[in-house]
């Protein structure tokens, strides 16, 4: 996951033009013969110049990945790649996808169930994928799901 933060960062701040990617998820995070992760599938990607901090563009980017602003049409920040960061996140730890529609047509988000836990000091193992049998520690994983949350979200000291 590391090397994923450390590609957003290049594309975002030591680019020319920051790159907003627009589409960050699993399945355009590809890995070398050494595993070093990759991002692939720029045909979303917004070019933001050196004068300006954000875009306003038509939605884009794949469900359960997308940052509320694009739903709300909100001019977009590299934060909506980062959104989409803490998204992926959340899928690694859990094994499921982020966003299910239940029977009643009510679509709900793991992140945000996941996020009260995390807020309330509760069981995060509880989190994992449960093909893992619980066999995680129990810190590194709060740590990764504060890191998550901390993508999500707009207020980090909440976390």
């Amino acid at each position: 996951m590391l090397g994923i933060a450390r590609w957003l960062s290049y594309l975002h701040e030591e680019c020319w033009d920051c790159i907003i990617h627009s589409d960050i998820k699993p399945e355009n995070i590809l890995l070398d013969a050494e595993f070093c992760p990759k991002v692939a599938d720029f045909g979303l990607a917004k070019l933001v110049g050196p004068d300006f901090s954000r875009v306003l563009t038509t939605l884009k980017g794949t469900r359960g990945y997308l940052a509320p602003k694009w739903i709300f049409r909100v001019a977009i920040t590299a934060k909506a790649d980062v959104y989409s960061y803490g998204m992926m996140f959340f899928e690694f730890i859990s094994g499921r996808q982020n966003s299910e529609q239940s029977k009643d047509r009510m679509v709900k988000l793991f992140p945000s169930f996941a996020a009260s836990v995390i807020a309330e000091d509760g069981d995060v193992l509880g989190l994992l994928d449960p093909t893992l049998d619980g066999n995680a520690d129990v810190e590194e994983i709060s740590k990764i799901c504060k890191v998550a949350c901390w993508c999500i979200h707009d207020d980090r000291e909440k976390y």
